[in-house]
């Protein structure tokens, strides 16, 4: 989906505005200053908010409230010493301002974080502001920020692991494209070992996999892998994907006032050094244990569930921003080799941006199906010329995201729950003001928008199920699935739950840890029932692995 971090640079204090430093320079998706200058506003509106708000819960001072809010941050790659830096120096006038009865538009347009550009109208969440003049600044300047704010940079410009000394693709550190995003490397020093690739030697005296299977059974000499994975039909899963595939997620707690504590903020730094994606927990590649307590697991634990021997076997290449339009940019980072790696299932999942935009009129930059066709057919020429044969292609379509102002449109969003004052129709609103929006054609009062672009994304999925329908590839068979979100809402009200809850409560637009979970299992009941095949085999020797190898290493 359109470029997140841009969209809610956003966090306790000035910290997240960081964000917009560090992330929009991986992405020329945004062509001019003024999307620059958007982002500052937004982080700055909604930071001070919270600001006001902590006074009116704790009943305490503006200064009190703002060290308050630096205390809950961790050390972890200076963000309690930055948050304590940045109240010093814009502090003062906060509290002039605070004191003079001014809101968080006026605070933000006085410190010139928030800019009427000339000609444009004047962009606000509460009562117009008046505008006053300070000048800016860059908080990635800070000398002991500036080596943190380019590995971050490099991170995401390149979408592989910063931290790979062997160059295979693959990591043993968990952020900055490390193993939060595709499976551990067991051994940094040997390019030749890495997940997903068929063993060497039938792994008889190293993992060359890393799936953990290695050594050979004394009781009658035969190599664990062999014993264990031939035939079993080995296989990984790879995401192509945008924000909502790498499972952009900002934490409710992280803005709003009376949920606020020192527990808020402990997992910051990784938030941070993952672009504010926590593909760990994705519906597609997430291999940590779900935090939002339904039983449903990713495709990938489905996967290694069915055969041990698909362990740590996946790769989320999604990107904050992705469309059909850009993922030549960066799919040469997905790593399989013909002639060494075991088939994979590659999913692709641009379900946003190519109807997505934040300009005031974001009609025109809507992709056409026959620049999907091309697009599409461009990625899927590249995958035959690098996938293992016996792999597996689906491609997805793109959801109806009317349901978004349906649902939420009249609902407060978090940070009008306090007071009661700001609904999500307010933040579309300041959000498409600020030409910033996720998605300005769903996410807009105009009806007749929403339509359009609900028109446009079904005629772009009828192309993808063209394209599935009457394509043939050497390596790979091809196979389309529709992006039914009307079926994720009636497997979670079957639970009790509304829909609305599905949706990402702070961006009000991406699909949360539960919608994602859901449509994996979704996935998976079509596959058993149509293409089983895809799946692989079940490995009857997995409760022997489990017994000699336990957890294999762990993820």
């Amino acid at each position: 989906m359109k470029s997140p971090q841009k969209i809610l640079t956003t966090a306790p204090l000035f910290l997240l505005l960081t964000l917009h430093t560090l992330v929009s320079s991986g992405y020329d998706n945004w062509p001019d200053s003024r999307h620059s200058n958007s982002h500052y506003c937004i982080g700055c509106v909604l930071v001070v908010s919270m600001i006001e708000q902590f006074t009116q819960v704790h009943n305490s001072t503006v200064q009190t409230s703002m060290e308050r809010l630096c205390s809950y941050l961790p050390e972890k790659l200076f963000l309690k010493t930055t948050c304590y830096l940045v109240v010093h120096i814009f502090g003062p006038d906060i509290i002039k301002l605070f004191r003079a009865h001014m809101n968080a538009d006026v605070v933000c347009h006085t410190l010139e974080f928030c800019k009427q550009d000339p000609g444009q109208p004047l962009c606000h969440l509460y009562p117009l502001p008046k505008t006053y003049s300070r000048s800016g600044f860059d908080i990635c300047s800070f000398p002991f920020l500036a080596k943190i704010c380019q590995k971050i940079k490099l991170a995401i410009q390149n979408s592989l692991p910063l931290k790979d000394a062997d160059s295979d693709k693959y990591s043993d550190f968990p952020t900055l494209r490390g193993f939060h995003w595709r499976g551990r490397d067991c051994n940094d020093s040997n390019r030749m070992a890495y997940p997903g690739r068929r063993p060497d030697n039938w792994d008889s005296y190293q993992d060359s996999n890393c799936n953990g299977i290695w050594g050979v059974d004394p009781k009658d000499g035969i190599p664990y892998e062999k014993k264990f994975c031939e035939g079993s039909e080995p296989r990984g899963v790879i995401l192509l994907g945008d924000s909502a595939g790498a499972h952009f997620h900002i934490p409710p707690d992280w803005i709003t006032a009376s949920q606020m504590s020192l527990k808020s903020f402990f997992n910051l730094p990784i938030a941070l050094t993952n672009e504010l994606d926590w593909p760990q927990l994705s519906g597609t590649t997430g291999f940590l244990h779900s935090t939002s307590r339904i039983k449903e697991n990713s495709i990938y634990l489905l996967l290694r569930k069915r055969n041990h021997c698909n362990h740590r076997d996946y790769q989320n290449i999604s990107k904050n921003g992705a469309s059909s339009q850009n993922l030549e940019r960066f799919i040469e980072t997905l790593s399989r080799n013909q002639l060494l790696d075991y088939p994979a299932i590659v999913i692709y999942a641009m379900i946003g941006n190519d109807v997505c935009s934040g300009n005031i009129d974001p009609l025109p930059e809507m992709t056409t199906p026959e620049k999907l066709y091309s697009k599409v057919m461009q990625t899927l020429q590249y995958l035959d010329s690098h996938l293992p044969n016996g792999s597996h292609v689906i491609l997805y379509g793109l959801p109806d995201g009317r349901f978004l102002w349906d649902q939420l449109h009249d609902r407060y969003h978090p940070l009008g729950q306090l007071n009661k004052d700001v609904t999500y129709a307010h933040f579309y609103s300041f959000l498409n003001c600020l030409q910033v929006s996720p998605c300005h054609g769903w996410m807009s009062s105009n009806k007749t928008l929403r339509n359009l672009t609900s028109e446009r994304a079904e005629q772009l999925s009828t192309t993808l199920k063209k394209i599935a329908t009457s394509q043939k590839f050497m390596n790979f068979d091809l196979f389309y699935l529709d992006f039914d979100f009307q079926k994720i809402v009636k497997k979670w009200q079957k639970r009790g739950g509304q829909p609305w809850q599905l949706i990402e409560p702070v961006d009000g637009f991406h699909p949360n840890e539960v919608a994602s979970q859901l449509f994996a299992d979704l996935f998976w009941e079509k596959m058993q029932r149509q293409w089983p095949h895809v799946l692989g085999k079940e490995n009857p020797f997995n409760p022997q692995i489990e017994q000699v190898f336990g957890d294999q290493g762990g993820h």
